[in-house]
């Protein structure tokens, strides 16, 4: 079974050489999403962690529903903060508003030196998509 390289054309533009997601066998690597404006990527970042990793995690939704499917089918996160000691608790108040508490995946959040855009918050996920 080959892989399948998806872009959803709402999704914001790569900052980069990669697609949005990846997919085989019904898992699904969906590429790290940056705070940017998907109808405007030249548009300055939104202010502060919260508001970022908002913007992120509609980012993120916007390459789900590309796919078909949202954020029930995600199996597990890594999320990733340039200042994390200064940014972890608004990041965890902003990420935690998306998902039922019964219902959050697997995760790991990791503080870095830097991101593109000079972002603050970047996330990647892993999602599984049901079987017929």
């Amino acid at each position: 079974m080959l892989p399948i390289f998806h872009m959803v054309p709402t999704a914001p533009t790569p900052v980069a050489p990669f697609c949005h997601a990846v997919e085989i066998d019904g898992w699904i690597i969906v590429t790290g999403q940056m705070p940017t404006d998907p109808l405007d990527d030249g548009a300055a970042l939104p202010d502060g962690v919260e508001a970022q990793t908002r913007r992120v995690m509609d980012n993120l939704i916007i390459v789900l529903n590309g796919l078909g499917l949202g954020l029930e089918h995600v199996i597990g996160v890594r999320a990733y903060l340039t200042e994390f000691k200064k940014d972890y608790a608004a990041f965890n108040n902003a990420y935690a508003s998306y998902f039922p508490k019964d219902r959050r995946p697997a995760r790991t959040c990791i503080g870095v030196t830097g991101l593109a855009r000079d972002a603050c918050v970047e996330i990647d996920m892993v999602v599984r998509r049901p079987s017929n």
